[in-house]
């Protein structure tokens, strides 16, 4: 599997992620994807951060979620939520 950057979810904000929860079929859209700052050198890639919205009325649990894009295939996202806002849940994905 290749290692996943912020250059494969850059052109992918602002639109939606399949995923799917005990049987549920549900979408989160990448509303933020931004690199990090890097705190060590020689690591197998830049660090960065993933937010995105699921517009259900009640939060999901962190963990992986596998997830389906268009460009960016599956891939097992582990999803922390952080906040909650009026169009939904926020989650985020940190990749260091």
């Amino acid at each position: 599997m290749e290692l996943l950057t912020l250059e494969h979810f850059a052109g992918c904000v602002n639109e939606t992620f399949a995923a799917e929860f005990d049987g549920l079929q549900m979408e989160f859209v990448l509303v933020e994807a931004r690199p990090l700052q890097q705190t060590h050198a020689n690591t197998a890639r830049a660090p960065f951060s993933l937010l995105f919205r699921n517009a259900a009325a009640i939060v999901f649990p962190q963990q992986i979620y596998p997830m389906r894009h268009a460009r960016v295939g599956e891939v097992g996202i582990f999803l922390v939520p952080i906040a909650q806002e009026r169009a939904g849940f926020l989650y985020q994905a940190v990749f260091n």
